[in-house]
């Protein structure tokens, strides 16, 4: 990010700046949101509903409402099957769980658990989902998944997928979130709940191993035996999140070289070092989160990481250190589509807009359809269920692809098999996903990449939001003419919150976050930093423009808007 790095970006964190876990359970239980204040109510973003205790937007209350919304959504549509039900080492997580397991028992709800308590990444559930949905058409299963992503420590998240496997539609979404105020509108009336020792031993809760079930089934997605027969040394850092018990077993039932640098849980994350903004977050896409596997790099001869629910990953080579996000997808397409003879001729390639153009490149060298969608993997979840993508990807280092034979994997992020493919790569091509992507750039052109985040209000994001093509006041960017401004991605004609503005070497895309109270621009460049630079001040200006225009309160002409 260009955004100015913390003087204590990259280093380990200090002990004051660890989160008080007893404080934040305590505040988890003892405060109570007011539904009046918008910060505080129930808000579904790109990836469900996420908060701190301490801010007052991730409490008891919260998960109560939500997950009571969420069994009459179940009931209303006629969902009957198994609930797989899972978590990640956030502070706050177990305690959501017990809240939640409250609400489904008393609801009568069959909840499948992890054997043994386990933690269960994101992937993990979407695979057993769509496991027990397999040749079914009733009696379907869905699944809740307790996570913040590679959130903050003191931060909260709950996801519902349904029976599609991946994350729910605007549609869904909308209906539980309205559902779940109404009852925080109603001091929670209507909300079923039993006791937690009650739940955990009703009848409807039962145990199900997802590790065997998810690790037994990898062969079938990843190439396992040529990892193993190239005898490559692997390193894995699991960032303290839901999968650290899952590499054990990966490389006892595949024979592979697999050292785990970090096998520690701890729900402080004292042992990352900080991200650019120095706070704690388990970004495996982070430079600055990432030093420690970084600094192990020349060890083996790939290593990688998962964030805290392991949807998400970050490669590290010996050449280039952390491969960028977008360098990694791109190599992944150019490879699962030269080595996949199982999937169909004409499986496209997703990617959210905000992702590399050399992704585009990529695509249209090996001949496929490019799929571009807005932000939110929610999009690529018809098109992995029925094979027509054969892969989609995020440039916040999400991606999930198809089995080997071309039938779907998972439909949410799997930074498990998205990791493992690095390997997989290096072993067959006898080259890293880093030398691989050097070819690339040398022969479709070596592009500059940047993402700033800045803060925005509520009233800000909505106008940012509602960004069109009338408030881009040039003909030209950065020297060249614009070629398109876009409101609605070019794949499914769904509206991208934003505007994306794209000239002959590059483009940038303007919208607000999903989960934060921040605003987002993304730019890309083929023509070097300063042409990239230039993008940026220019993508500036007209955000700028959105945010005043937003901002009706104002102190006087010299001092500017109250809220900015």
């Amino acid at each position: 990010m260009t955004a100015k790095a913390n003087p204590s970006a990259g280093k380990p964190a200090e002990p004051s700046m660890l989160v008080n876990v007893t404080k934040l359970i305590t505040a988890y239980y003892k405060e109570t949101p007011d539904p009046s204040i918008p910060a505080q109510r129930v808000a579904f973003g790109t990836s469900g509903h996420r908060g701190s205790p301490f801010e007052k937007s991730f409490n008891e209350a919260h998960i109560l409402a939500v997950t009571q919304a969420i069994c009459l959504y179940r009931k209303q549509h006629k969902i009957n099957g198994p609930l797989f039900l899972g978590i990640d080492t956030h502070a706050i997580s177990v305690p959501a769980f017990q809240t939640a397991l409250e609400v489904l028992a008393a609801n009568r709800v069959d909840v499948m658990i992890a054997e043994g308590n386990e933690y269960t990444p994101t992937p993990a559930i979407s695979h057993a989902i769509l496991t027990y949905n397999r040749g079914r058409k009733k009696g379907l299963a869905d699944g809740i998944v307790i996570t913040p992503s590679h959130n903050p420590p003191e931060d909260g998240g709950f996801k519902y997928n349904p029976p599609e496997g991946g994350p729910a539609e605007p549609t869904v979404t909308g209906w539980i979130e309205a559902k779940a105020n109404e009852f925080l509108a109603n001091s929670l009336s209507g909300v079923r709940r039993i006791p937690f020792e009650k739940a955990f031993r009703a009848s409807s809760t039962h145990r199900h191993d997802y590790i065997r079930a998810y690790v037994d089934d990898l062969g079938n997605v990843i190439d396992m035996d040529t990892i193993r027969g190239a005898k490559i040394s692997l390193g894995v850092d699991p960032l303290g999140g839901a999968g650290v018990n899952y590499w054990k077993p990966i490389a006892e039932r595949y024979g592979l070289n697999l050292t785990i640098v970090n096998d520690a849980v701890d729900p402080t994350f004292r042992f990352m070092t900080l991200d650019w903004d120095g706070r704690i977050r388990m970004d495996p896409s982070s430079h600055y989160a990432m030093q420690r596997l970084i600094g192990l790099k020349d060890r083996f001869d790939i290593a990688f990481a998962c964030d805290t629910d392991h949807d998400r990953h970050g490669v590290v080579t010996r050449g280039a250190g952390l491969l960028p996000a977008n360098h990694y997808l791109s190599v992944m397409v150019h490879y699962l589509f030269q080595n996949r003879p199982g999937w169909r001729a004409d499986a496209a390639v997703g990617k959210t807009l905000v992702s590399s153009e050399m992704i585009d490149r990529v695509t249209a060298k090996l001949g496929r359809k490019l799929y571009e969608v807005p932000v939110g993997f929610k999009w690529f979840v018809e098109g992995l269920l029925d094979g027509s993508l054969g892969f989609g990807g995020e440039e916040s280092a999400g991606a999930s692809f198809l089995r080997r034979d071309g039938t779907v994997w998972a439909t949410d992020k799997d930074g498990i098999i998205s990791a493992l493919l690095a390997a997989e790569i290096t072993a067959r091509m006898g080259r890293d996903p880093g030398e691989i992507y050097g070819d690339l750039a040398r022969e479709l052109g070596d592009p500059v990449y940047d993402r700033v985040d800045a803060p925005a209000t509520p009233e800000q994001k909505k106008a940012l939001g509602r960004l069109s093509a009338d408030q881009v006041p040039f003909t030209d960017l950065a020297g060249e003419k614009i070629q398109n401004i876009i409101t609605n991605a070019p794949g499914n004609g769904a509206p991208i919150g934003g505007v994306k503005v794209i000239a002959k070497s590059g483009w940038f895309a303007a919208r607000p976050s999903g989960t934060e109270d921040i605003y987002k621009i993304y730019v890309e460049s083929f023509r070097g930093k300063d042409h990239l630079r230039l993008i940026l001040e220019e993508a500036q200006t007209i955000v700028n423009g959105a945010l005043e225009a937003a901002c009706t309160e104002t102190i006087s002409p010299d001092k500017g808007c109250t809220r900015c």
